[in-house]
This record gives structure tokens, sequence and C-alpha cells, in this order.
């Protein structure tokens, strides 16, 4: 873990100097800092596996982009005609799309380990032991049986944010990332007092009747 930690702050600081070093304006450079003090704050102290590590590249090379991005729109909007103009527009909308899409993914990253850590802590996070295949890939059957426990103890107690987060690793090892991923976000959403989207789990994508 401190050597995953080393890599990150050592590729931020690859990423600041990459930044002082770009001949943009100071607004631009400032926004693609405030970007990536927010990517170290949230990913880089967070990094505990090569995923985060490399999510925390990619989100760096995002805000480089977006800052240039900016930086595009600015220039066109000082040029004249409308047409340049109306590019210029749209090419300011995309850092602030961008950077939205960007501050809730993490975000949403953040909170969903956050839970996974209470969950552990509790006792209640389920183990990797399912069977799987010489190829290594887990065996479907019995991810579909585990997958009707867990839809069982969600319809249960809809209301538990840990009956959705283990929903959520059941969809996943059923192979259906989509409402994973959906199962999760409503996790995230009632552990923060608010109502989850979905009031029953549905099957995994390819099961029949789903």
């Amino acid at each position: 873990m401190d050597s995953l930690r080393a890599w990150g702050w050592a590729l931020l600081a690859a990423g600041l100097l990459t930044l002082w070093l770009l001949p943009i304006p100071g607004s631009s450079k400032l926004w693609i800092l405030a970007v990536l003090v927010f990517a170290g704050v949230f990913t880089l102290l967070e990094s505990s596996s090569k995923g985060k590590l490399l999510a925390a590249a990619m989100i760096t090379l995002l805000a480089v982009y977006l800052g240039l991005s900016l930086h595009r729109a600015v220039l066109l909007l000082g040029t004249d005609g409308w047409i340049v103009k109306g590019f210029g527009v749209a090419m300011l909308v995309l850092p602030a799309v961008g950077a939205w899409a960007l501050v809730r993914e993490v975000l949403f990253g953040v909170r969903t380990e956050r839970l996974g850590r209470t969950l552990a802590e509790e006792g209640g996070l389920p183990p990797d032991d399912l069977p799987r295949t010489p190829a290594g890939r887990i065996d479907r059957d019995a991810a579909d049986a585990r997958f009707e426990t867990r839809r069982a103890e969600t319809e249960a107690e809809p209301g538990d944010w840990r009956n959705w987060y283990r929903l959520s690793l059941a969809y996943s090892a059923a192979g259906d990332r989509s409402r994973a991923r959906s199962a999760m976000r409503d996790a995230v959403a009632l552990s923060r007092g608010r109502p989850a989207r979905h009031a029953a789990a549905a099957g995994p994508a390819g099961e029949a009747g789903s």
C-alpha cells in the first residue's frame, strides 16, 4: 500500500510539474490545479489497490484535458464570428459537464469504499468463496444461487443499505455490472438517509424472467 501511495504522489507531482510548464493562461492552470488537488485528497490518500492508482492517473489526464478545453473555449470566444463563438460556448460547457461527472464518480467511489469498510468492521461483508472454473471465472449457477439469497434479504428489508451493498456484490458475481452499480448507488443513498430508487431487486441480466 505504501509503495502504491508513493507512486500516486509521484504521479500527482509529475502532473503539477507538467501543469506549471504548459503554456496556458493562469485561469486554466488554476482550474486544473483544483481538480488535481481534489483527485489527490479523495483518490490518492485512499489508494489501496492498483485499480485506484489507475483511477488517479485517469483523473489526472482528464483534468489536463478539461483544462485545455477550457483554454480553447476562451480563445474561441475571443474570436470574431458567431459560429466560432458558438463552438466556444460548446467547449465551455464541456469542462463544466466533465467536472460534474468527475466529482460525482470520485465521490461515489469514496462513499462505496467507506461502506465496504463499515460492513467489514461489522462482520457483514460476504466472503469471496464462490467456486470458480479452471479459467478463474465464477461458476454461474453458484452465483445465481447466492443472488437469490441476497435478493430475498433485500426484499425482506429494503431500507437497509447493507442488503443493497451485498446485493450489488451478488449482481457483480452473476456478471450483471449495470445492476450491480445501480444497487450500489441505492446502498449509498440509503446510507445517507435518502430513499432507494428501486423497491425490489430484479434478476441479473440474462436470467429468465428478468
